[in-house]
């Protein structure tokens, strides 16, 4: 039997780092955690109870209300991977929104958040066989993950991604609004002080601007084979 190993996929946003790691999750049969969600759900409740918007955001009310938030993970038969719940509820859709998105780095930004869903992270890896994605899962997160993938595209390649993906499900949103997102989370992401995303030392790098979704599969594919052979 194949050891498990932890896989670590880090990089900006709307790379398609949550379509790989879901990808490779169910062809290994490991677990998927999407850290991106678990942030966006601590920032759709700031949304929700008032505590963060265009002009304002209440920090210290938002950590005092962090041991209230409960975040849980549950696999949907219908959508093929693990939904994520706030407080009880299911908020995948909602969490996917340009409204999250604009907020979501701003709240990321807070150590103490960071720290909470950080320390759940690494409890839900504990027993490896798991794939999670995010921005510090290879420096942070686990920096010890036998697999470190680091993932980027251009901003013009990742806005006409997310664009199409929003499109899609109706929102009403324009391409440059989608552009300014991508360049504002990638600027917020590389320069906070806790935790920036960044490159680890040993990851495997993947530009993948001009590759497609079975492209990028394979390549991976070929890296954890290539890992587990050796172990």
């Amino acid at each position: 039997m194949t050891k498990k190993i932890t896989i670590a996929i880090d990089g900006f946003s709307s790379t398609g780092k949550s379509t790989i790691a879901k990808q490779l999750a169910n062809s290994l049969g490991y677990v998927y955690v999407d850290t991106g969600a678990m942030y966006r759900a601590v920032t759709l409740y700031a949304m929700q109870n008032n505590l963060i918007a265009k002009d304002y955001f209440k920090v210290e009310e938002l950590i005092a209300a962090l041991p209230t938030i409960k975040l849980q993970f549950k696999f949907s038969a219908e959508a093929g991977f693990a939904e994520i719940f706030l407080n009880g509820l299911n908020v995948e859709k909602d969490i996917r929104n340009i409204e999250v998105s604009s907020f979501v780095s701003k709240v990321a930004e807070i150590s103490e958040v960071r720290s909470k869903l950080v320390e759940q992270q690494q409890e839900m890896g504990k027993d490896k066989g798991i794939v999670m994605d995010g921005r510090d899962i290879g420096t942070v997160v686990f920096p010890e993950a036998e697999l470190k993938i680091f993932m980027n595209a251009t901003a013009d390649t990742r806005a006409e991604r997310r664009y199409d993906e929003l499109k899609a499900k109706g929102d009403q949103v324009t391409y440059e609004a989608v552009l300014k997102n991508v360049q504002e989370r990638d600027y917020i992401d590389t320069h906070r002080e806790d935790s920036p995303l960044i490159v680890a030392e040993d990851a495997i790098e993947m530009d993948n601007s001009s590759m497609t979704k079975d492209e990028q599969f394979n390549f991976v594919s070929t890296l954890v084979n290539d890992i587990t052979k050796t172990l």
